[in-house]
């Protein structure tokens, strides 16, 4: 299967460094401080943010607040249904990436002895599921006001022939193709979540790290005019 054509196309009309339509909406969640839901693309994100509140004991940090992220895919969210939508171990691998990575995010020491839930579901994966979950994550806890260091946003980049193709489907995550997962903050080079699949040879690494940073900047643009807009319709709420 060729993923790049001779006329330089992608198998779903993008050129290599072309992103997929992003569509949001947030609040959704009325249960929750915040909420975020994210389409990328075909892949389908809903996120759901609870607290702060007063943690238990085992839990309890006495300087900072706990993150505690919870990743999961519906049984029918791929071509193939799933037994364990939860718990299982990509799940939960994916679940303590996504906790390291919003510690680096949100200002904890704000709320010592306190807790913040994050759910994430994939209600339909089509590709780089963990940056979705990234963006959709960062959009909520903007919805639900928590304190952050900025917007995180994330994007999942291979290399096909030495060539950086971005914002991978689920067609192109083949078992073979290199791949790198990429978050930073305020689409910078603070960078806080790097995931890599299969095995990248050292001279293709810093073309798909640019590549990465690249798209994560223009993620980032998608992303802060949402929290912009969703702020402005706020704002009357709020009486600013």
């Amino acid at each position: 299967m060729s993923i790049i054509s001779e006329h330089g196309f992608r198998m779903d009309g993008r050129r290599p460094a072309q992103i997929r339509n992003i569509n949001t909406r947030l609040g959704l969640n009325r249960n929750a401080e915040g909420s975020c839901y994210l389409e990328h693309g075909n892949t389908k994100v809903l996120c759901a943010v609870y607290g702060p509140y007063e943690s238990k004991a085992s839990k309890r940090l006495e300087d900072r607040c706990a993150i505690v992220c919870q990743y999961s895919t519906t049984t029918f969210s791929g071509l193939e249904r799933k037994n364990r939508p939860r718990g299982d171990r990509k799940s939960t691998e994916i679940s303590r990436l996504l906790e390291k990575a919003f510690e680096s995010v949100i200002l904890t020491e704000s709320f010592p002895r306190s807790q913040i839930d994050i759910f994430c579901e994939v209600i339909q994966g089509d590709g780089s599921n963990l940056a979705a979950c990234v963006n959709a994550t960062s959009l909520a806890l903007a919805d639900a006001g928590i304190p952050m260091k900025g917007i995180a946003s994330a994007a999942t980049c291979g290399i096909v022939e030495t060539k950086p193709i971005v914002d991978l489907t689920s067609r192109e995550e083949t078992d073979l193709l290199p791949r790198v997962t990429l978050a930073t903050i305020c689409g910078r080079d603070e960078v806080i979540l790097v995931e890599l699949q299969n095995r990248l040879h050292i001279d293709h690494l810093s073309v798909v790290m640019d590549a990465a940073k690249a798209t994560c900047a223009d993620v980032y643009e998608c992303l802060a005019v949402v929290a912009q807009q969703h702020l402005k319709a706020c704002a009357p709420i709020l009486g600013n």
